[in-house]
This record gives structure tokens, C-alpha cells and sequence, in this order.
């Protein structure tokens, strides 16, 4: 942790200055005494007149003065600004992403401010002015605030996305640009009645200090970096922004829910052999429908591409009564499998999925019946690892083409937000049908079985070829050390 010990012994000199001779900014650190200086119009720049919206993010005709703004709490806009700075006297800088040698330059707010003094922010900006834009004030408040002119071909300047925010003390639409900053420290130049220091972070520190001691922080500063590192993070990750996703809408940009529940699914997508039993249980099922039910080769697959499943297809044209007993022996039948002769021991996908973190409970969800999975599990040496088996029968025999087992899957794992479910699967009309949902869906495999040629979901939020590789896309899910 590097504190700029220069801008902080300079800017108290001057500021002490400022107010010895501008007479009538007091210190506001106190709330009551910022209640009264807000009612009184003693703040910092209380007749500004600064730019007011509505919930939406609508400006007002005419705007309000800032002192009128903190005092009814009203929408407004205002600028965070995430400072990377490169020090140019590091040699060993270069582009790192790398949480702990991604250093940021945060600002401890003055003491005369008229929301949060004194505290700590990790994104410094501005209350955006009438008539102002995001932009120009993102410029002008770096220009003003810190020496740093985003402009002059040495500092990259970039917008990243607009987001609401609202506590018990504010309601913002924040825009959130990003700062890469080349100079030297000593180029940093302080606005004293704005910032009293400059501390030089890396984000291991910011999120270690706000763990330590929250008060010391603005809190929709925190709240902004959170959303700034989901954004990089999904960038870094190539992660599709899939519209009706918390992260798919820039201009209305928030944070992801954590994941509750992890649903996997069986069938070449914890293992892949192949599709040699998927071949078997398909020849299981053709032969059942000729011989049981003396239906004409290759109906059975029709019935498939009909319903979802041949099952339904076989209940909904009237081949086999809906009565649990001829369910029962149909699904027995069919999936009597040597899966000993196809699976084994898997110790890589076992570590893999016990560095998942432990609080998010992980499911099997199946398009087979609970008999089958489990056996598959055990062969892979994996049947300690999850909480239930989801099968056909626990879903009134939906098949995971249609919306209807979703929802009886979020039921059972007790869940109710869809985006907080995580879905693994290797089918692409599966992965449809869980972004229709609302799940974060995740495609495993990259080969189809019907076509033997690269296959794509851009209903899913991220590909991979093995289920292995799954800490690549989500490392977020994963413990770490």
C-alpha cells in the first residue's frame, strides 16, 4: 500500500488556507452538523445547479440546485471514475489484470463535502451538472480534482456502462468510466476543498480495507467497484451478454445474483464416451418401441423430434397409457445399460467439483430416469458430491425442452430467483429452453451427436468442449488458495 504522503501533507496545508480565507465551509464529518449546513446552504457548491432524472434516468426540465438535491434525496446523475494507474518508473508494470498488481488511485473526500466526508472513494467523479454529460463531466472532474487530462494522448478514457444506486442516503444513476493512467505520481495535483489525499491501491487492498473498516468508504463507491470488476471480469471471460440478464443492460447495468444452485446434467455432460450409451439407450428405446408396441423402425426417433422425448411422444399419440406401472417398466427397459463397460473412475472431474465452493448446493438434473444417473455417478466415482438427483419422473416427465421442468427443478432445490441457477448441459434446445427461464446456462460440448460438426447455443452465456474445463468460464464459483 502506497500512500501518496506528498498530496496529503499539501493538500491540508492548502485547503486549510482555502477555509481560513473563504469563511463558511464547516467541517461536515459530523451528520448533524451537515444536516444544518445543508439546510442553512453553507455546503460546498450548494446553489450548483446539478442534473436531476427520474427513476429511469430521465432528466428533469429544469434541474435543482445541489443543496435542494442531498436535502430531498433525489435522483440525480454522477460520475465514478476507476483511476488505473501504471506507474511509469515500473519496469515490470505492463498490462497485469491481475487483482493484486492492478493498483487504483483512490481519493479520501474533504471534510467540507456535502455527501460523505471524509471517507474513502475508489471511484472519485462528480456530481454531473444541468445541461452537463456524463462525459464532460468525467473529464472535467479528472481535470479539476486530479491534474489528469484524459485527452492528451498519454491516459486512456473510457465509458463503461451507466447503473442506479440508491441507500438511505442517495439516489444516483452513476456512469462508470474508466481511467488508465501513465504518469507519475508526483503529475497528480490535488483540488483541496474536493480531496484532502490520494492513496495508491491495489484491489486486494481496497477489498481488504472495506472488509476492515466499511465505514471508512463511500458506500455506492463500493457498490460501483463490485460492478466494475463483474464487467472486466466478464470481458476477460468473453462472456455473451444475453438480454434480460443483470449484466446485458449497459445503461442499466447491475450486479449478478450469487449462485444458489449449480444443476448438472448426466449424459455426456460429466462424462463423454463418445456417445456410445447414448447410442445404446437410443437402439434401447427403438427396440422397445418395435417390439412392445409394433411400431414401425424410426418411429420411435419421429416421436423424439415430436415431444421432446419419446416417452411423451409415446403417451401423447395413445402407444402406451399413462399409468405408472407401464412408465416404470418402459423407463427400467430401456435404460438396462452396461455402464460399467463405458465409465470409470474420474479423479480429475472429483477435485474438480470439490473446489467448488461448498455453500452453493449442486444438483443432478436429468432427462433419465434416477436409477441410471446414479449408476453413472458411481462409476465416475462421484455419487458423494451432490444433494439429489432431479429425474424425468421428479418433473411430471417434462422434458428439459420445455420450460415445465425448470420450474420443477427450482421448486425441488428450494430456489425462486432463475438467474441465481447455474445449467450445465449439452444440449443446445436444453440451453434454450433455460435462458426462456431465466437460468445462466452453460453449453458442454462443442461437438453435436446428430451432425458430428462444431455445434453453438447464443442462448448460452459461455461454451466449453469437456466439463473439466468448466473453472476457465466460472472461476468465481470456484475456492481459490
Amino acid at each position: 500500500m502506497d500512500i501518496i504522503l506528498f498530496c496529503a501533507v499539501s493538500a491540508a496545508f492548502v485547503t486549510k488556507q482555502k477555509l481560513s480565507c473563504g469563511g463558511g465551509f464547516a467541517d461536515t464529518t459530523n451528520p448533524d452538523d451537515l444536516l444544518v449546513a445543508l439546510q442553512n446552504g453553507t455546503t460546498l457548491n450548494a446553489t450548483e445547479k446539478v442534473c436531476t432524472v427520474d427513476e429511469d434516468n430521465v432528466p428533469t426540465q429544469n434541474g435543482h440546485t445541489r443543496v435542494e438535491m442531498r436535502l430531498k434525496k433525489m435522483w440525480h446523475r454522477a460520475t465514478y471514475i476507476v483511476i488505473r494507474h501504471r506507474d511509469p518508473a515500473d519496469v515490470d508494470a505492463g498490462e497485469s489484470d491481475d487483482d493484486e498488481h492492478t493498483y487504483l488511485l483512490v481519493q479520501r473526500r474533504s471534510n467540507i463535502k456535502d455527501y460523505c466526508p471524509g471517507k474513502l472513494d475508489a471511484t472519485p467523479g462528480g456530481v454531473v451538472g444541468y445541461n452537463e454529460s456524463y462525459e464532460c463531466n468525467a473529464i472535467r472532474e479528472m481535470a479539476e480534482e486530479m491534474n489528469i487530462n484524459v485527452n492528451d494522448g498519454t491516459n486512456k478514457f473510457s465509458k463503461l456502462f451507466t447503473f442506479p444506486y440508491q441507500d438511505e442516503l442517495v439516489r444516483v444513476w452513476g456512469g462508470m468510466f474508466e481511467v488508465i493512467y501513465n504518469g507519475p505520481l508526483s503529475g497528480i495535483k490535488l483540488q483541496p476543498e474536493e480531496v484532502s489525499e490520494v492513496i495508491r491501491l491495489s484491489i486486494n487492498d481496497i477489498r481488504r480495507m472495506a472488509v476492515e473498516n466499511p465505514d471508512d468508504w463511500m458506500p455506492d463507491s463500493l457498490h460501483a467497484i463490485k460492478l466494475y470488476l463483474q464487467f472486466k471480469s466478464d470481458r476477460k471471460l468473453r462472456r455473451r451478454l444475453l438480454k434480460g440478464y443483470s449484466n446485458a443492460d449497459l445503461d442499466r447495468y447491475s450486479l449478478r445474483p450469487k449462485p444458489e444452485v449449480i444443476f448438472f446434467d448426466c449424459d455426456d455432460c460429466l462424462y463423454f464416451d463418445g456417445w456410445q450409451l447414448a447410442n445404446k439407450l437410443t437402439a434401447k428405446i427403438e427396440e422397445w418401441c418395435t417390439s412392445k408396441k409394433n411400431l414401425p423402425p424410426g418411429e420411435a426417433y419421429q416421436l423424439y423430434k415430436r415431444h421432446g422425448t419419446a416417452l411423451r411422444g409415446l403417451l401423447a399419440e395413445g402407444h402406451m397409457e399413462d399409468c405408472e406401472q407401464e412408465i416404470d417398466e418402459y423407463l427400467k427397459d430401456v435404460h438396462d445399460l452396461p455402464i460399467d463397460e463405458h465409465l470409470s473412475i474420474d479423479n480429475e472431474l472429483r477435485d474438480m467439483i470439490l473446489k467448488i465452493d461448498p455453500s452453493i448446493p449442486k444438483y443432478i438434473f436429468t432427462a433419465s430416469v434416477k436409477d441410471h444417473a446414479q449408476r453413472c455417478l458411481k462409476a465416475l466415482g462421484i455419487d458423494d458430491l451432490f444433494v439429489e438427483i432431479i429425474d424425468v419422473k421428479s418433473c411430471n416427465l417434462a422434458t428439459k425442452h420445455s420450460t415445465e421442468s425448470f420450474e420443477a427443478a427450482m421448486r425441488i432445490a428450494g430456489v425462486t430467483n432463475p438467474e441465481s441457477c447455474v445449467f450445465l448441459d449439452d444440449s443446445t434446445k436444453n440451453i434454450e429452453a433455460a435462458r426462456k427461464v431465466g437460468w445462466r446456462a452453460f453449453l458442454v460440448g462443442r461437438i453435436g451427436r446428430d451432425c458430428g460438426k462444431p455445434i453453438t447455443s447464443e442462448h448460452a452465456e459461455h461454451e466449453i468442449d469437456r466439463i473439466h474445463d468448466l473453472p476457465m468460464i466460472l472461476p468465481e464459483i470456484f475456492l481459490h488458495g
